[in-house]
């Protein structure tokens, strides 16, 4: 019989599970009932009681609590889940695809004699055989190819990628939780503050409802034979404080920083998606400038609501890439929506 391990951990404040926890939780509960199996959700946090409070009051939780487990660190991470797993000892394992559990979860499962897939989309209890066996959904060469696995080796360890599932929504009753008592091991860092850009200049923002996608045009000769830089910048960094949007960009604008030409000054390749780069998951999508090829596209391939702006009424965009094209100039569009947003400001 199976039994699953959700496990999670808390955000900076130390006290309240990461979304991409919560969207665990909610895989876990939905595969522990279709297969009938045991659910314990495990913790890693500096106050795991304020944490659990969050957690459904029908499965069984387990905490490792204290200051070590306070900053993301391989040492004290690593030692935590695996005390967890010993605790619970599942056969199934899920986990969020943070960059705090992505980086330890594969030593820990080795340690453990176990299996771990990664970036793993779905899940689903399938009949083989006259048995219930799990098949995850995955994707490989940059979300360009799915797969369905499964596995009979146990223990499975698997890392969930964000925003694949609801996050789960406390109805306020929780569990009483289990410490998990261990000597922390030996660390040899020491976190001596945060270092972050300014709120200006913070471009990327994975929970943003809203993905604002630029592309070389941006930076390119104007109907007056000019380059407009500085002003294409002002325009993209208004819209994005405005609307609190993520930013996005094309290979092709990334790349003109070591070429040598004029780019966008806030811009990095932790911008780019597409076949090179991330596969963003936003409800709303809004491309800029860019022509809408399959490299650039293939990174929209989870956004709800896609819409473009081009001047080219043949754009890559019009080919049932986008569900809105809008034949225009994002230079004069951007200002008007700029200037209505403000407008609406209180």
């Amino acid at each position: 019989m199976e039994s699953i391990l959700v496990l999670t951990h808390a955000d900076e404040s130390g006290s309240a599970l990461t979304k991409p926890s919560l969207e665990a939780v909610t895989a876990g509960l939905e595969l522990a009932a279709r297969l009938a199996a045991p659910l314990t959700i495990g913790i890693v946090a500096v106050d795991a009681q304020t944490a659990s409070k969050a957690l459904p009051s029908t499965a069984r939780i387990l905490a490792v609590s204290g200051e070590p487990y306070a900053q993301p660190r391989y040492a004290t991470d690593a030692a935590a889940c695996a005390a967890l797993w010993r605790a619970a000892n599942p056969t199934i394992v899920l986990a969020p695809a943070s960059s705090r559990f992505t980086r330890v979860l594969p030593s820990v499962a080795h340690r453990l004699g176990g299996l771990i897939d990664t970036h793993i989309s779905s899940l689903q209890v399938e009949a083989i055989s006259g048995t219930d066996a799990i098949e995850v959904t995955r994707w490989f060469y940059r979300q360009r190819v799915e797969a369905v696995l499964t596995r009979t080796a146990r223990p499975w360890f698997l890392l969930l990628d964000p925003g694949t599932n609801a996050a789960f929504a406390s109805t306020g009753a929780s569990a009483p939780i289990e410490e998990i008592q261990f000597d922390p091991p030996t660390t040899k860092t020491t976190v001596t503050g945060f270092r972050a850009p300014e709120q200006g200049q913070q471009t990327i923002r994975p929970d943003a409802k809203l993905l604002f996608v630029a592309g070389a045009g941006w930076t390119k000769k104007q109907p007056d034979g000019q380059t407009h830089v500085p002003e294409a910048a002002d325009l993209i960094l208004g819209f994005l404080t405005a609307t609190g949007a993520s930013l996005g960009s094309s290979k092709s604008l990334v790349d003109q920083g070591g070429e040598g030409n004029s780019v966008l000054p806030f811009l990095t390749h932790l911008n780019q998606i597409g076949q090179t780069g991330a596969t963003p998951r936003h409800a709303k999508g809004l491309s800029t400038c860019c022509h809408g090829e399959e490299p650039h596209v293939v990174g929209w391939r989870f956004i709800a609501d896609r819409r473009a702006i081009s001047l080219d009424p043949n754009c890559g965009w019009t080919r049932g890439k986008a569900d809105v094209v809008y034949v225009a100039d994002a230079f004069p569009v951007i200002a008007k929506l700029n200037a209505l947003l403000q407008a609406q400001k209180p």
